[in-house]
């Protein structure tokens, strides 16, 4: 589903070019639950952007679904955003004023899809808020209004969706119930890509990458997530 071959990313600085990503290769197959870890500049954010087709490369590929995105224009990026990528953000990113429906709605408005209140009532029952679809995101707890969040992401059926930071505004109960909603989606088929620094929110994935300097330093299964589970069935 993601292949990155080579990929490189500069910034220019008042002292001169400044490298953040130095010749990142990886792929994630579809229905993978994937971490990607590292300590603070170590490029997850700017490679999250490379992911999301937020930004493009300085150099190498980016093949999504088999279309190499860096060859798309600003407008073509922007179409495979909304079809295909579902992102989740750790400030929630609602609109405060508007309720659960209308926020999980928007989306849909953007690519002019019809019969959007039922479409997003589906998505706010899938996460389990369909008691929730009239409430503000005041009246809501911060584990509500990441699960309105991940409902929007859902909202287009996306081929993968990506979460930065998702449990970093949460108390660990919420943390938990967050996990296990990405656990049971990941269990239906939707691929996730999961930036995070915490080991408890890595131990839900199925494999975790780690980044440091911009490049790849680790790339592993994880075991712990399958430990914890044959553990409790027993």
């Amino acid at each position: 589903m993601i292949r990155l071959e080579g990929i490189t990313k500069s910034f220019q600085m008042a002292e001169g070019p400044m490298t953040v990503l130095h010749g990142i290769d990886m792929t994630v197959q579809a229905g993978e639950m994937v971490a990607i870890m590292g300590p603070s500049g170590s490029g997850k954010s700017t490679l999250m952007n490379m992911l999301g087709c937020l930004d493009v490369p300085s150099t190498g590929r980016y093949l999504l679904d088999g279309t190499d995105v860096t060859k798309l224009s600003k407008k073509q990026l922007s179409r495979v955003r909304g079809q295909k990528i579902g992102f989740v953000f750790q400030s929630f990113n609602l609109i405060p004023r508007t309720d659960a429906l209308r926020n999980v709605e928007l989306p849909l408005v953007y690519n002019g899809v019809r019969d959007r209140r039922s479409k997003a009532r589906a998505a706010l029952e899938r996460v389990g808020l369909g008691d929730r679809l009239r409430h503000v995101p005041s009246e809501l707890s911060g584990g509500q209004k990441q699960r309105v969040a991940i409902a929007r992401a859902l909202i287009n059926d996306p081929s993968i969706i990506l979460a930065d930071e998702p449990t970093g505004a949460l108390d660990s109960k919420s943390t938990v119930e967050i996990m296990e909603l990405f656990t049971e989606l990941n269990a239906a088929g939707c691929t996730i890509v999961i930036i995070t620094h915490e080991e408890e929110v890595a131990e839900y994935c199925t494999r975790r990458i780690w980044l440091r300097d911009g490049r790849v330093v680790r790339d592993d299964q994880a075991h712990d997530r399958w430990a914890r589970l044959n553990a409790v069935s027993a």
